[in-house]
């Protein structure tokens, strides 16, 4: 093995991406506070002058940015998405991650030397169609769905001339991505043009006399739970609903669960995978500097002995610890 993984992780304020790069990240993703990424949070995300901040602080220490413009502008929200193009340019981020073919084509026509990765929400998932965005648009990387399995991504990467990225922890989403319709459904707000799976203006939280607490988006009960029930901040595709035939709640299209492939490192270097991606530029720093160490562990400790690799026990146990608050 010449090359090695790259590590990736999420930051969604200049305290996290610190933790980040000193934790042992290779590159940091972040979001500009705009909504033209999918983590379009109140007090998220990075003014123009703490990306600065960020990114010097990363290059100083060999590391890299990227700044994640990923949604599906509709009409009045395309320019603001080459506004933020060009400003991820202009403070010298290392590339930008893009979903939108608008974006994509001003981004490689006014900027043909900023390197282009291919966002998650773009659906990627056959070899054919990535090799269309590599022609058309120069991108240089690709971040693949999460449904793939290692033999599908070993048979893109032997078709395919981009670097490879992957998503090995954090929320897992078995939808197919950026084609979710469900926060539509239910609010008339698409998660893909504004960020937010459960947009916060339909977000309404109920306790009752009993302690019992209820989660509504847009009037719609996704959750309830009883008092000291661990509850998390439910998206739609995960909540629990009423079935009025058994007057039960139930999880309806998908239980939580979390994503956790390090003890799948082998397997993912053997299908050939670049780069491997932390979920989670809403999470806090303990959680992005945590995780971040463990997969630097990981990875070092792999390279070392590749035929020899097992995940450790103590790895597991904390990030089954830390996974507890991302159901």
């Amino acid at each position: 093995m010449t090359k090695k993984i790259d590590l990736i992780s999420p930051a969604g304020d200049l305290p996290s991406l610190k933790a980040a790069v000193d934790a042992g990240a290779d590159a940091v993703y972040i979001g500009f506070r705009s909504p033209t990424n999918l983590r379009n949070f109140p007090g998220l995300n990075f003014s123009l002058k703490e990306a600065k901040k960020g990114i010097e602080y990363a290059h100083k220490r060999g590391k890299e940015v990227y700044v994640t413009i990923n949604i599906y502008p509709q009409v009045d929200g395309v320019d603001l998405c080459f506004k933020e193009v060009d400003s991820a340019y202009s403070l010298g981020s290392d590339s930008v991650i893009l979903t939108d073919l608008a974006v994509l084509e001003y981004t490689h026509r006014k900027y043909p030397d900023f390197e282009i990765h291919l966002s998650v929400q773009a659906g990627n998932s056959n070899a054919e169609t990535i090799q269309f965005y590599k022609r058309e648009f120069g991108i240089g990387c690709v971040i693949l769905s999460r449904i793939l399995t290692f033999e599908e991504i070993e048979e893109i990467e032997k078709k395919t001339s981009v670097d490879l990225e992957v998503f090995v922890f954090g929320s897992l989403c078995a939808n197919y991505e950026g084609r979710c319709q469900l926060s539509s459904y239910i609010t008339g707000v698409s998660n893909n043009t504004v960020g937010a799976c459960s947009p916060l203006e339909f977000v309404q939280f109920v306790h009752d006399d009993n302690g019992k607490l209820s989660f509504k988006l847009n009037e719609i009960i996704l959750n309830e739970y009883s008092q000291g029930e661990f509850c998390t901040y439910p998206t739609p595709c995960k909540g629990r609903y009423l079935n009025t035939e058994t007057d039960m709640l139930t999880y309806s299209f998908q239980s939580p669960a979390s994503l956790n492939l390090l003890g799948e490192i082998p397997e993912l270097a053997a299908a050939g995978v670049d780069a491997f991606k932390i979920e989670g530029r809403q999470r806090s720093k303990i959680y992005v500097e945590n995780v971040t160490r463990v997969f630097r562990s990981a990875l070092d400790e792999f390279y070392k002995s590749p035929e020899l690799y097992v995940a450790r026990k103590e790895w597991l146990e904390e990030l089954c610890e830390l996974s507890e608050g991302i159901r």
